[in-house]
């Protein structure tokens, strides 16, 4: 059967599989986003459950004050005969001190997942390897000390002790990039398969010269010959009228018929340069030819669609690109920001209860925001506010970062209520209209159509906010845009709102599940 790419659109970024069985196993990063680290799993390599998230309780990590697109990166799953492993990293790009590198396990995936083990290294992007004779090698990506070019970077292998979480052994610098001159030689993988031990790594940075990259070791710590086919995958030669760029930060997959894939990231642009989904998780075809993978042969790029070779799974639901409609309380695409919504949401029916934090949408604090991804270029999302208290505003935001966001908030106003359109862009707000509604529940929409978000009230559009300024490349970062709902005000003050309804533009997405992605 084939399916379309992205297998997972929307903002999700850095992807890392592992098999065990019939099952693989996904996870993305989510920066300051949480619950955090979606945990998904698949038989097909295409129909996706979110069974649990990793970061899913107070106490694990501390996002307070982290701006968007710091916080989690890039983490790897990985499972060792007995137990799942993720390793990942919390960075603050405002203090250098802060945060670091950590290891949590798991017996299942869906969850619980331990507290955090910190370990002692300076970087991003690790990963772990489990070898063949029962020694664990850690690897990850830090910026050389002294470069020969600005942004190199270097992939350092070093022994890891699991039961105590410590570091053993020397430390050996195994990478630096197949091209010189190459900026970030990052996203690392080391994979023993059929004796040899691979490399796998990203280049160019994450943007439009994105790379795939591989080298091959008979030992982990070198040395590293790589392929005379590097880079292995790249679009940044297609220029920018490719429909889909910046592919890499790939990992590798057997399935169990043997067949091999690689997920790794993608942005699909609306304009050439600018892709407001964020960097999305592609599935591409790998082959194994003279001892190296090949990607997309006899194509080399990622495929529209793949032909997986197998039927789908039946009676496997995938909540985070297939479903349309309402986004109940309970299911786990909802998001806040450095906090959980525990604190200041509560369920009713299908909708919400929020009670402002003191936090407003411009801090890097834990604002009452929930949201969603935004996953298909066209779509409708509406919510109704029922109601909300003196002193606050309520209603629809599209969210970028706290500098950059679309804000459409009723307010009460005498008798009525008053409706204000705000756009924040690079830290400025500028009002881009307002309505006076009659008291009671007030309707709010948005349409996202080609380039345009059309901002609604009660079904009558009251401005338009080009999508393109809200993607990072434009803002900055590392996200895609979320919608949701949010109160602010004085801490305490309640709003509620009815359901939120998410319906892609094309109907054959909504209809039945069957197509992932919109036009």
């Amino acid at each position: 059967m084939a399916v379309p790419n992205p297998i997972l659109p929307g903002c999700f970024p850095d992807p890392s599989v592992c098999r065990v069985g019939a099952w693989h196993y996904l996870v993305t990063s989510t920066f300051e986003l949480l619950p955090g680290m979606p945990v998904m799993r698949s038989r097909d390599l295409a129909t996706w459950e979110t069974i649990g998230h990793v970061l899913d309780r107070p106490g694990m990590v501390d996002l307070t004050g982290i701006r968007s697109s710091g916080g989690i990166f890039a983490p790897t799953i990985r499972h060792d005969g007995e137990r799942f492993w993720i390793v990942t990293t919390l960075v603050d790009p405002d203090d250098a001190e802060r945060g670091g590198t950590f290891v949590v396990t798991a017996d299942d995936a869906a969850g619980p997942w331990s507290d955090p083990v910190w370990i002692d290294v300076a970087g991003i992007d690790p990963s772990l390897l489990f070898d063949d004779d029962g020694r664990v090698w850690m690897h990850g990506t830090r910026l050389v000390a002294e470069p020969e070019w600005h942004h190199q970077t270097e992939v350092w292998v070093r022994e890891l002790e699991p039961e105590s979480g410590r570091l053993v052994g020397d430390e050996h610098v195994v990478w630096t990039g197949a091209v010189r001159g190459a900026v970030w030689a990052e996203g690392p993988h080391l994979l023993r398969i059929d004796g040899t031990c691979y490399l796998l790594a990203a280049e160019g940075g994450t943007a439009f010269e994105h790379a795939v990259c591989i080298a091959r070791a008979e030992h982990p710590t070198g040395p590293f010959v790589g392929s005379p086919a590097n880079p292995v995958l790249t679009h940044r030669h297609l220029g920018h009228g490719a429909d889909v760029q910046a592919v890499g930060h790939a990992d590798l997959v057997q399935a169990p018929d043997g067949r091999w894939w690689a997920v790794l990231l993608g942005t699909r642009p609306y304009d050439g340069r600018r892709h407001p989904l964020g960097r999305e998780t592609f599935l591409c075809p790998v082959e194994w030819q003279d001892g190296w993978p090949v990607f997309a042969p006899g194509v080399g790029r990622v495929p529209a669609t793949v032909d997986l070779g197998v039927e789908p799974v039946p009676g496997v639901w995938q909540p985070d690109s297939r479903s349309a409609g309402v986004v109940a309380p309970g299911d786990p695409r909802w998001t806040a920001v450095r906090g959980f919504a525990s604190a200041f949401a509560t369920p009713l029916d299908d909708g919400w209860t929020l009670r402002t934090t003191g936090d407003a949408l411009t801090d890097a604090g834990t604002p009452a925001f929930l949201g969603v991804r935004q996953q298909h270029r066209e779509l409708d999302v509406e919510v109704v506010v029922e109601r909300v208290d003196d002193g606050a505003a309520s209603g629809l935001v599209i969210r970028q970062s706290e500098d950059d966001h679309v804000a459409l908030l009723v307010e009460r106003h005498g008798d009525g209520s008053l409706v204000r359109a705000v756009h924040r862009s690079a830290g400025a707000e500028s009002e881009l209209g307002t309505v006076a509604v009659p008291a009671g529940p007030t309707r709010l929409g948005v349409a996202a159509r080609g380039d345009d978000y059309r901002l609604l009230v009660d079904g009558t559009a009251l401005a338009t906010v080009d999508a393109r300024s809200l993607d990072t490349a434009a803002s900055g970062g590392f996200l895609g845009v979320w919608i949701g709902i949010a109160a602010v005000g004085a801490a305490g003050a309640e709003a509620r709102f009815g359901a939120l309804d998410y319906r892609p533009a094309d109907a054959r997405a909504a209809a039945s599940g069957s197509a992932g992605v919109a036009a």
